[in-house]
C-alpha cells in the first residue's frame, strides 16, 4: 500500500485538478468507512464476547448464526468497499471499476441470503433474489470473458 501513497504524492502536480478532487474524495471516503469498519468490528467483537461469556446466546442457534455471520458479511463488504476506494485514491483505477461493483453486489446478495428468513419470506422474493444473482453472476462472467480476449490478443 506504500507504493500506492508514494505513486501519488510523486504524480499530484501531473494531475488534473478533477483527478486531483476525484483522489481527495475518495482518501475521505476511505477514511470515513475505516472509521465505520473500526467501530462495527468493535461492536461485533464486544457484542459477540459478552454474549458468550455471559451464556446469552448459543453460537449454534439459527438465529444467531444469520445474526453474526450478516454482521460479518456486512464488515467484509465495508472492507471490500474501501480496498477498492483505496485505488481510486492512488489512481490505478477510475472512480467506476464494473467488475467490482457487480462483486460487492454478488457478496450484499450472499449476506442477503444468509439472514435470510424462510419461514418470513414469500417464493416471489426468493425467485426475485434468485433472478438477481443470477442476472449478477452472467454479467460478471461475461466482463471477465470480455476482458480476458481484450489480454489473450496479440
Amino acid at each position: 500500500m506504500s507504493g500506492r501513497w508514494k505513486h501519488l504524492r510523486e504524480n499530484w502536480a501531473v494531475h488534473s485538478y478533477y483527478q486531483r478532487f476525484e483522489s481527495s474524495v475518495a482518501l475521505v471516503l476511505t477514511l470515513i468507512v475505516a472509521l465505520i469498519v473500526l467501530v462495527a468490528l468493535y461492536r461485533l467483537a464486544a457484542n459477540v464476547t459478552a454474549a458468550l461469556l455471559l451464556g446469552v446466546f448459543d453460537p449454534l442457534d439459527h438465529k444467531v448464526f444469520q445474526l453474526v455471520f450478516g454482521d460479518i458479511m456486512t464488515l467484509l463488504i465495508a472492507l471490500e468497499f474501501n480496498h477498492t476506494l483505496q485505488y481510486v485514491v492512488a489512481r490505478e483505477q477510475s472512480i467506476i471499476q464494473t467488475k467490482v461493483v457487480l462483486l460487492i453486489a454478488l457478496l450484499a446478495l450472499a449476506r442477503k441470503f444468509i439472514i435470510l428468513d424462510l419461514k418470513e419470506v414469500s417464493a416471489d422474493q426468493l425467485i426475485g433474489l434468485a433472478a438477481v444473482s443470477l442476472v449478477l453472476g452472467v454479467t460478471y462472467w461475461l466482463l471477465r470473458e470480455r476482458d480476458e480476449r481484450a489480454t489473450s490478443r496479440p
